[in-house]
């Protein structure tokens, strides 16, 4: 794993599996997504305490299945969530990389989200455009590193999913 020295940390986390269902901003997590998000929070709360930086922010979407997903991080880091109303499924991922330039870089930031948005804006973040994103699975987490959040200024250190930890 590539070493980050001072550079800003982001952490993408794609909400567990959720039940069928409408409408898509109530959609649930099924037994198996509680099963993953329950297996990456404490995978999230042993990488946190390993590793000397500010303040983890927990900020998610404010759909139903992305909630639960920050609940169960928060919990296991003994956090709170916020609600940022940006990050929704077809959220653009420029508006989510100028509202991270906004934000304290001394905030270690992880965002609980959606597909197609997480692989956009790692796209964006990592190669300056959308088309460039990456796939994550349920419950994965992606965790970047740069020293301005724009346009491909960003390393994609790791990719991390709950089939890797069990």
């Amino acid at each position: 794993m590539q070493e980050i020295n001072n550079m800003s940390r982001l952490l993408l986390m794609r909400h567990g599996e959720a039940v069928a269902g409408a409408p898509d901003n109530q959609r649930r997590l099924s037994t198996q997504g509680e099963q993953e998000v329950t297996l990456m929070a404490r995978w999230l709360a042993d990488r946190v305490a390993s590793k000397e930086s500010g303040q983890l922010r927990i900020i998610a979407s404010p759909y139903t299945r992305a909630q639960q997903s920050a609940d169960a991080v928060a919990s296991a880091l003994g956090g709170q969530v916020e609600t940022y109303e940006g990050i929704t499924p077809d959220d653009s991922p420029n508006a989510v990389c100028d509202w991270l330039m906004a934000q304290p870089d001394s905030d270690t930031l992880l965002l609980v989200s959606h597909m197609p948005l997480l692989g956009e804006l790692t796209g964006v973040l990592t190669r300056g455009h959308a088309g460039f994103g990456v796939s994550f699975a349920t419950a994965g987490v992606a965790e970047l590193s740069a020293d301005v959040w724009a346009s491909g200024c960003a390393d994609l250190i790791s990719m991390t999913d709950p089939r890797q930890l069990s």
